[in-house]
């Protein structure tokens, strides 16, 4: 019987030990979040079933009523989507290797030059996907249990020249460092305005098996359309299914992603956000996620995270809830002003912010995805027009 291995270990060498090892043994493995408190580990492993899980100190506890996985499954991902509730993402061997080698490909991953950094969590496919391709290619990897400007620069001065990054981690970097790397693959959310040019911007999600989309163009063997303003995407790197045996894919491979996005004349594709996101104010449809970008070009903003706020008046309006960048001093009524002129500027003045709020930090996923159902009720210093 082929099982479900889960691993509640730390990014690090042993991890990396214990996926092969259950790969040797034909099994596939879910990779466990660490910070999960013991209930919502209890609700994971009730949703994925696995067969067995691996502690810290390498040793495994065994579970009734595991079930076991289909041969050629390499890895169960959890993910909870827009529910809130885990689920696993079932993706295969084959999957694994065509996401790793379109990737590298894309990247022109040298295996006598490159070496990886993977500084993200294991637990999600942004951070155990860095692994992979460094397997599968044949490419150095020093995997580490988190993400730190001095390791980012340990990792630099031990021949490290490719990371992947999620853009609150690539903020907190130097430039002088940040430039370092010959490619930084950012994902996980909208990327910021004015990025470098050895940064990569990627569309994916768990169901693609990583990012599918670089710099606006799909990887080779990828698919991408467009269906009543929805991105569907299909190629050999999708899930199988899920650990219920759902299989979000149709017929003929496509799967629809929840996400708004457009195809440009030059074949790039733009990814708008999650079409659940979107923000509906006086009749007109608002993306957040560029707004964001947007009011995070203003210097004094640190973290941004813009939401749809019910008002009598317009449906639901849009308000800014802002981290300021330490040792900027702005009052809240002129930074509002001065963000409204920025969005003005840059896109349209229904798009623009009728409300900032400062807050000391924004919830935020272990990827560093804002979890936009929580920041509304954040309460700081506003302003509203």
């Amino acid at each position: 019987m082929r099982r479900l291995v889960a691993l509640a270990l730390p990014g690090g060498p042993a991890f990396v030990e214990h996926l092969l090892g259950a790969w040797d043994a034909g099994d596939a493995v879910l990779p466990v979040d660490l910070r999960l408190a013991g209930p919502a580990r209890a609700r994971l492993f009730a949703a994925t079933r696995p067969a067995c899980w691996i502690d810290e100190s390498g040793d495994e506890h065994g579970f009734a009523g595991g079930e076991p996985v289909e041969e050629g499954d390499a890895l169960v991902m959890a993910t909870s989507g827009s529910t809130g509730e885990p689920k696993g993402v079932v993706l295969t061997h084959e999957a694994v290797a065509a996401s790793a080698t379109a990737t590298n490909a894309r990247l022109a991953v040298d295996t006598g030059v490159d070496a990886w950094w993977a500084c993200l969590p294991l637990s999600h496919i942004g951070g155990l996907s860095v692994v992979t391709r460094s397997l599968v290619g044949g490419v150095r990897c020093e995997v580490v249990g988190g993400f730190s400007e001095g390791g980012a620069e340990d990792a630099l001065a031990g021949g490290a020249t490719l990371t992947s990054l999620v853009p609150a981690a690539l903020r907190r970097l130097e430039p002088a460092v940040a430039d370092r790397f010959r490619r930084i693959v950012l994902g996980g959310q909208a990327p910021p305005v004015g990025l470098a040019a050895n940064v990569v911007t990627t569309y994916g999600m768990t169901e693609t098996g990583s990012g599918v989309v670089y710099d606006g163009t799909s990887l080779d063997g990828v698919d991408v359309r467009i269906l009543d303003g929805e991105i569907h995407v299909r190629g050999p790197m999708l899930l199988r299914s899920y650990r219920d045996g759902s299989d979000p894919k149709d017929a003929d491979g496509w799967l629809a992603t929840g996400d708004g996005g457009e195809v440009l004349a030059d074949g790039r594709l733009t990814v708008r956000g999650r079409l659940t996101e979107m923000i509906i104010s006086g009749g007109e449809n608002i993306w957040p996620g560029v707004v964001e970008s947007v009011v995070l070009s203003h210097p004094a903003v640190q973290e941004a995270a813009v939401v749809g706020v019910a008002d009598a008046e317009w449906g639901q309006r849009v308000a800014a809830y802002v981290v300021v960048t330490p040792g900027e001093s702005v009052a809240v009524s002129r930074l509002l002003s001065e963000l409204r002129d920025l969005v003005v500027g840059e896109i349209a003045r229904f798009a623009a912010p009728r409300e900032v709020v400062i807050v000391e930090s924004l919830p935020r996923t272990a990827i560093g995805k804002i979890r936009r159902d929580e920041v509304s009720s954040l309460e700081g210093p506003s302003a509203m027009v």
